[in-house]
């Protein structure tokens, strides 16, 4: 049978999703928990790859198990191998044979908070992305806008970004307040290497005023990296869910 399991992890303490030599990769310790349906170690599908310290609210993955066991069993059982872990299956269900976590995936949301206060967190910490004094979120909302639809974002990909095509449809970059932490969320079918952390991080420079509000079409026009401001940390990022 081939499965869908939405995961929730933090990211902190992790090399990212992908399997890493040093075992430390989210997939390294999925693989080894569903180890126990397969007679050999299954390969798991993702929706999208994680970097290291990035947190998932919703993470994909499909995989083909050997045992007939029902969704909500699998769950349980999971939740079993992964509890001295911070991961969490929290739903599967039985797909059918053709069905890919990555390559059916129609739409990624993601959220990136950054938390906004003179003291420091200290329940937060590795969760947001600090800030001492308070952003113009009117400016960055107005600037966000200029990223949706088409564009080549090379501007807003990280220089080790493997992709052949750097254009990408951003469908939505939304920016709110949530007591003092702000949320951007932003949707697309598929996003470059660090790229929304890459967007956050011009609109931060934008709400402290380093830059005008009006930037990002020049910046997105450049097609340079050092166009653009800086990569935001990754562990104020959150990989939300997926559209099928």
């Amino acid at each position: 049978m081939r499965y869908k399991i939405i995961l929730e992890y933090d990211g902190t303490h992790f090399e990212g999703w992908q399997s890493q030599p040093s075992g430390k990769g989210v997939q390294d310790h999925v693989e080894k928990a569903l180890a126990a349906f397969n007679t050999e170690a299954p390969r798991t599908t993702v929706a999208g790859r994680t970097d290291t310290g990035v947190h998932a609210l919703g993470q994909v993955i499909s995989v083909d198990i050997e045992r007939d066991i029902a969704p909500e069993k699998l769950c349980d059982a999971l939740n079993a191998h992964l509890r001295h872990t911070p991961i969490v299956a929290l739903h599967a269900e039985i797909v059918g044979p053709d069905f890919s976590a990555r390559r059916d995936a129609k739409m990624r949301h993601y959220r990136y908070v950054v938390f906004c206060r003179k003291p420091r967190t200290a329940l937060l910490a590795k969760r947001v992305w600090h800030m001492r004094h308070p952003l113009n979120i009117s400016a960055m909302q107005t600037a966000a806008m200029d990223f949706l639809g088409q564009h080549d974002f090379t501007s807003f990909r990280s220089t080790a970004c493997q992709s052949t095509r750097p254009v990408r449809s951003v469908d939505s970059f939304m920016i709110r307040l949530h007591d003092e932490e702000i949320w951007f969320e932003v949707s697309a079918r598929a996003f470059l290497h660090h790229q929304v952390r890459n967007m956050v991080g011009t609109l931060v420079e934008i709400g402290r005023g380093q830059r005008a509000m009006d930037e990002i079409p020049s910046i997105i026009a450049a097609k340079d990296r050092s166009a653009a401001g800086l990569t935001a940390p990754p562990w104020g990022l959150y990989f939300v869910k997926v559209d099928y």
